[in-house]
């Protein structure tokens, strides 16, 4: 009865075997239903839309989750492909050189001086191989800048104190013995909580304290406003009690004194200091996880910066990242505090990179495979939805959490080569006009970073599709191009970003950041150019571009060479030997002393060296490949998120 069975089944699947082998036409028109005329190497059809042409079965096809995300990026892409044909319907396409993308800095006619400045001509209205840029090296040796290393905080003194009181207690045969509590403080402008008082108590703090230092900003009023912090609002009347034993109060000092700081420089000078009470003290209060993973870092901050190399330093590096993992796995299995967990996972990532060596020789988990974990976890939360029911809404608070997981996905795309996880969700947020958090969190404007999460796509495709011809590849990038010159549009003068007290001004200092960042993509889109070459006079003009555009970036040990790291990588890792960026990125480095050897700048610092050693060479031998910084990383077995 056995054989009958199996033999009866087999004659059940034959005909259904058949059926399949009958079907023709490659697997993505399959997908979308649509009739294939079965060209070789790719149909008719995927080659218009640009893409990828299966006529062998995809792995995605046997299962029903893989096949709705195929189908869904297949959208996405033909979207993209019908908005290039619009765009470029005016231009006709032919097999001549692409265009270079190059493009001036600001985007207003003169700079804030008055100086008249020379504009180089846009994309929109030049797509030949004759079109040049034009760089005015002039304009910025006119104007000022302040002195290397100038303290931006230096002449103000925050108004109020917030106390942060830490409890350890002695244990003898589990039984509780002597108890001690130690107090720190660190100040802040956010003004406690007021009682029967019918004024706003932080117009109250701008107005009064601003005024009687004799200094007004009524360009860039305080926002104290930009998140939906997933602690609510933390007063510095609250003493934050943070439980840690005896060993560990040195890290904790060390990580509240000296690894703070260096987190979130943009967020701390937007919202004058409430980051620390905002974000990573409730954390470090109530998150156990969240604690361990601080601790750690504190660690290998501390070995770094004071040059400890023992087995003690180690054992806290490694007890703490160990105890991070076991408390994640935990609270994963409970499938309970959600929120809590994508917390402390992305700071597993984030803090990384602020402290650390290139060298750093204990075993640790890619910080790739953390954030596989936390966008399941933000997808269970459901924040890419939070995220675009924001949409049209000018004065909405996107989640924290959800804009920092944004800025890591969209650059970290670029470390790996691939698409960002939520693209889908940042090309939206780009066609609402909409702000994810990203530019009040790290500097570069919203658009910018929806950009480039565009040419990591771009990127990805061209890697992944190895028929997508010439000319489908150079509309998409004439079409991203175009947007990014949309971007300069509204977009302010890059300036002196110091008042004349010596305070920052923060929307300047966003303006520009985001003004390198913009350089870095159109850099980055370039690469993407089939006959891209770094020898190309555009290539260097926009590497020329953005060396005199970090002379508006504040230097040295509190400066924020730190939060251009990535726009550093991109234009440094294409620069000739006789380039102004390199000797601009040593100076900076010397201003920046010892900081400038740990965290990402310390690391693109070391692989820039590769990376030029190799391409010199080539250089000198009249060879004129070269060759990419991701391949040098590779080579190193380097898995670092360089941001």
């Amino acid at each position: 009865m056995v054989g009958t069975k199996d033999t009866t089944a087999t004659a059940k699947q034959t005909p259904a075997k058949m059926h399949r082998r009958s079907r023709t036409g490659c697997f993505t028109c399959r997908l979308r239903r649509k009739k294939c005329d079965e060209g070789k190497p790719g149909c008719k059809a995927c080659k218009h839309l640009g893409l990828r042409c299966d006529y062998k079965r995809p792995v995605w096809w046997s299962n029903n989750e893989q096949r709705r995300q195929q189908k869904e990026q297949i959208k996405n892409i033909i979207k993209r492909t019908k908005a290039t044909e619009k765009t470029a319907q005016a231009l006709p396409m032919n097999d001549s050189p692409p265009p270079s993308l190059c493009h001036s800095l600001p985007a207003s006619d003169t700079y804030s001086d008055g100086i008249p400045k020379t504009r180089a001509a846009s994309i929109e209205s030049q797509f030949s191989a004759d079109f040049q840029c034009v760089s005015p090296p002039e304009m910025f040796a006119s104007m000022s800048m302040p002195p290397p290393g100038y303290l931006p905080y230096a002449p103000f003194a925050s108004p109020y104190e917030v106390d942060i009181k830490t409890e350890r207690q002695m244990f003898v045969n589990d039984i509780p013995t002597r108890r001690d509590s130690t107090m720190s403080t660190f100040s802040t402008f956010q003004p406690p909580p007021t009682a029967g008082c019918d004024f706003a108590p932080d117009n109250w703090v701008q107005h009064e304290y601003f005024e009687t230092h004799g200094e007004e900003f009524p360009e860039e009023p305080l926002d104290f406003n930009f998140f939906d912090f997933p602690h609510g609002s933390f007063t510095p009347s609250h003493q934050a009690l943070i439980q840690v034993e005896e060993c560990d109060q040195p890290l904790l000092n060390h990580f509240i004194d000296n690894v703070l700081r260096l987190v979130f420089p943009i967020l701390e000078v937007n919202q004058h200091g409430p980051t620390r009470s905002d974000v990573v003290l409730p954390a470090l209060e109530s998150n156990k996880c969240y604690l361990h993973c601080c601790l750690s870092i504190a660690a290998q901050h501390l070995k770094t910066t004071a040059n400890l190399d023992n087995e003690q330093i180690d054992n806290d590096i490694m007890r703490h990242r160990f105890q991070t993992i076991s408390e994640l796995c935990a609270a994963l299995n409970r499938d309970t505090d959600h929120m809590q967990i994508l917390e402390a996972t992305l700071g597993m990532i984030f803090f990384q990179c602020s402290v650390g060596r290139p060298g750093d020789s204990l075993p640790d988990i890619p910080w790739h495979s953390h954030f596989q974990a936390a966008t399941d976890l933000i997808q269970r939360l459901g924040l890419p939805q939070q995220l675009t029911a924001l949409n049209g809404n000018p004065h909405a608070q996107p989640p924290f959490n959800m804009s920092l997981a944004a800025w890591i996905d969209i650059l970290g795309a670029t470390m790996l080569g691939k698409s960002p996880v939520f693209a889908s969700t940042y090309l939206e947020k780009l066609l609402a006009d909409s702000s994810s958090g990203m530019s009040s969190l790290m500097g570069c404007e919203d658009k910018v970073m929806y950009l480039i999460s565009e040419i990591a796509c771009l990127e990805s495709y061209k890697i992944d599709t190895e028929n997508l011809e010439n000319v489908a590849l150079c509309a998409h990038i004439k079409y991203v191009g175009d947007q990014i010159s949309m971007t300069e549009q509204n977009a302010g003068t890059i300036d002196n970003c110091y008042s004349s007290t010596g305070a920052i001004r923060p929307q300047q200092l966003s303006t520009n950041i985001t003004a390198v960042f913009r350089i870095a993509a159109r850099i980055y889109l370039c690469s993407l150019v089939p006959t891209f070459d770094r020898e190309q006079a555009s290539t260097i003009s926009l590497v020329d571009q953005l060396a005199e555009a970090m002379e508006f970036i504040p230097a040295g040990p509190e400066g924020f060479d730190r939060s251009v790291v990535w726009p550093l990588l991109i234009a440094g890792s294409v620069s000739l030997s006789n380039s102004k960026f390199r000797t601009m990125l040593a100076q900076r480095a010397q201003l920046m002393g010892e900081a400038s050897e740990f965290g990402s700048f310390g690391r693109i610092k070391e692989l820039l060296k590769d990376v030029w050693a190799i391409n010199d060479e080539n250089e000198r031998r009249g060879d004129k490949q070269s060759v990419h910084w991701r391949d040098v990383m590779r080579q190193k077995n380097w898995d670092f998120l360089l941001i």
